[in-house]
């Protein structure tokens, strides 16, 4: 039997910009918009245009896409002529092949909100519609309201979609404006729709997350008949946000019923890059990704209990529903206090250590580990420093470099041009056998610290005459920096988590602990060039 072809409506551009904090720049749209089209989303919806000038100026330097560029706009306003409203006609103008159109289909909204009669409503929605078929689009209408306004009055619920449907809108986008319907009502609606006459190959969902059944939601719709899915990246959306692409996706292409029953235009090989494509958002709003989000977290396939690792070592399957390469993502066995030999011996392997079972040196890395996080050390991510740390127990760890000395300052002061600034001077010495280094470094800065401050310094610092090893840290930069106080008062104890990449894309995290931001920042640094030293193969 062939599948049946499920349609995939991104919104991130738009509803997702919605979202508390984030504003999207010109270059940014079109950069999501050109990755979203590589993923094989069916429909990309761009923004408002004439809602602001960002908007407007995507459409206007739109990239081209297999995927159906779409405008939002929102039905006629009462009084005016569709040929006399310039919201309306901004949305059109914007050249899309398709337009989407929201209106109201809740009686409460329409004679509340608007101020008119039902009637006007139902004729605003009508004459809207044969307005952008007759213009050449592709007409979707996003029936605002619907669930709310289908449990208050059916009937004219019914009425508004199928105004639509009669005007020629290909899709009718039912909408759970306010997030808070249940899956089973979802389910129970969209079935009526289709009851009521308009077929389910005509119908779509749109979803909110705000009783965290967005994706449960959608699912739902599609279940009772609805082939289009509204969503957003990482789910993003305004208040709790939308149904999350990034969870539906790999839902559809790798779960049953689903993956029996439906298509989408995503591809195995397009979806073993999800979460590569999820980090490259939250690179572009600067914030730290989800860890526990599903498929694409980094904690997604994450196993710190002993009893799960030594499962998981026999057959991965125990404890993971999917494998995690098929959505671009892999599996880690943290190292913690309440790790077993277990976890331990799978993260040896990993790191290419082996190791037998019962080899009084896991015990001796096992207690290391307790007596570290008892200071506050955290493993879970830092595996770079885990990876020293049992070197180190195992007698297999090199002795690269000794930093015998260290001074940072910074200072506030004007510059050569009379502005303020801060600057940051750092200073390092290094032993190597029986050679000695000392570089400085220099930054002027007003960014966060680890960005261009004093952890920076330090960094450029240590890393600007390693003698011998310069050749192979040349590619290291640091990625991300994470502070963290552990304890409270005046014992208060600070932890820094460095995520470090180099240029063959390789990415490792290392820690350092310290009373002393700048000091457990430095040891974090240390291990990262230790690290790479020792997985490039230099030489002591």
């Amino acid at each position: 039997m062939p599948k049946e072809r499920l349609y995939l409506y991104d919104t991130t551009l738009r509803d997702g910009q919605q979202t508390q904090g984030v504003q999207f720049s010109t270059a940014e749209k079109i950069r999501i918009s050109e990755a979203l089209d590589r993923l094989g989303v069916d429909y990309i919806e761009g923004g408002w245009p004439g809602a602001n000038p960002t908007d407007s100026d995507f459409f206007d330097n739109a990239p081209k896409t297999k995927a159906v560029l779409t405008a939002f706009g929102m039905t006629k306003r009462a009084g005016r002529s569709v040929q006399n409203d310039d919201v309306l006609a901004a949305v059109l103008n914007a050249k899309t092949d398709a337009v989407c159109l929201v209106g109201k289909t809740h009686d409460f909204h329409v004679e509340t909100a608007l101020g008119i009669t039902l009637d006007e409503n139902l004729e605003n929605i009508r004459a809207s519609i044969v307005h952008v078929t007759a213009e050449g689009r592709e007409a979707h209408f996003d029936a605002e309201h619907f669930f709310d306004g289908y449990k208050a009055n059916p009937d004219y619920a019914l009425k508004a979609i199928r105004a639509a449907f009669d005007a020629g809108a290909r899709w009718i986008v039912l909408c759970d404006t306010n997030g808070g319907t249940l899956p089973s009502e979802v389910y129970d609606i969209v079935s009526a729709v289709v009851g009521a006459g308009i077929p389910g190959e005509r119908l779509g969902i749109h979803t909110h997350n705000d009783t965290d059944h967005a994706v449960a939601n959608s699912l739902a719709a599609v279940d009772a008949g609805a082939r289009q899915i509204q969503g957003t990246l990482n789910g993003l959306g305004e208040r709790c946000g939308n149904a999350n692409l990034t969870t539906i996706i790999p839902t559809l292409l790798l779960k049953e019923p689903y993956k029996s029953r439906y298509e989408t235009g995503v591809t195995s090989d397009e979806l073993r890059g999800l979460r590569r494509l999820s980090r490259m958002l939250d690179d572009i709003l600067n914030r730290l990704p989800a860890k526990q989000a599903p498929y694409v977290g980094a904690s997604a396939f994450a196993h710190k209990a002993g009893l799960h690792a030594s499962a998981i070592a026999k057959d991965p399957t125990t404890y993971e529903h999917i494998d995690p390469a098929l959505v671009g993502n892999s599996r880690i066995v943290p190292m913690s206090n309440q790790a077993g030999q277990s976890n331990l011996l799978m993260r040896l392997k990993d790191a290419g250590l082996e190791v037998e079972r019962g080899d009084p040196a896991l015990s001796r890395i096992l207690e290391r580990i307790k007596e570290q996080e008892a200071r506050g050390y955290s493993y879970d991510t830092a595996q770079a420093s885990f990876e020293l740390l049992a070197r180190e127990e195992l007698g297999t760890m090199p002795h690269f470099f000794e930093v015998e000395r260290y001074r940072v300052i910074s200072e506030r002061r004007r510059n050569a041009r009379g502005e303020i600034v801060t600057v940051s001077e750092a200073v390092v010495t290094v032993q190597m056998g029986a050679e000695k280094t000392t570089s400085f470094y220099e930054n002027e800065h007003g960014g966060a610290l680890g960005d261009s401050g004093p952890v920076n310094a330090l960094s450029m610092a240590l890393g600007k005459d390693l003698g011998r090893f310069q050749e192979y840290i040349a590619d290291m930069r640091l990625v991300d920096f994470k502070v963290r106080i552990t304890n409270g008062g005046t014992e208060a104890v600070t932890r820094v988590i460095i995520d470090s990449e180099d240029g063959k894309g390789r990415r490792w995290a290392t820690v350092g602990v310290s009373a002393n931001i700048v000091d457990a920042s430095f040891d974090a640094l240390v291990d990262a060039i230790n690290w790479k030293l020792l997985r490039d193969g230099a030489q002591p």
